[in-house]
C-alpha cells in the first residue's frame, strides 16, 4: 500500500480528531479505568489488529494506552493505518457505552 501524502493524512485526520500525526505515524492515548481496563482494551486492540493483519505499537502506563500506527513497509502512514485507527476508535466508543 502506498504512503499517503501529508495532504491526504490531513483529510483523513478530520475523521479521527483525537488522533495526531507525527514522525510518520498516527498516535492516540486512551485513558481507561485502571490497569485492568487498560489491559482489557489492549486485548481488544490485539483482536482487531490480528483480524486486519496490521499490528500497532502499544505502550501501557497504568491506566493509559498509547497506540501508534505506521506501515513499516511503506515507511509512513497508509490507508491500513487509518482503517485500523477507525476500528480501534469504534471499539473504544462501544466500550464506553
Amino acid at each position: 500500500m502506498s504512503k499517503l501524502s501529508p495532504e491526504q493524512v490531513a483529510v483523513y485526520l478530520h475523521k479521527l480528531p483525537n488522533w495526531r500525526f507525527e514522525s510518520d505515524a498516527l498516535h492516540r492515548t486512551y485513558r481507561l479505568d485502571g490497569f485492568q481496563g487498560a489491559i482489557a482494551f489492549v486485548n481488544r486492540i490485539a483482536e482487531l489488529a490480528n483480524a486486519a493483519n496490521h499490528h500497532p505499537d502499544i505502550a501501557i502506563k497504568y491506566n493509559q494506552v498509547t497506540v501508534s500506527l505506521t506501515t513499516h513497509d511503506s515507511r509512513g502512514v497508509t490507508g491500513k493505518d487509518f482503517s485500523l485507527a477507525q476500528s480501534i476508535e469504534s471499539d473504544a466508543l462501544r466500550a464506553k457505552a
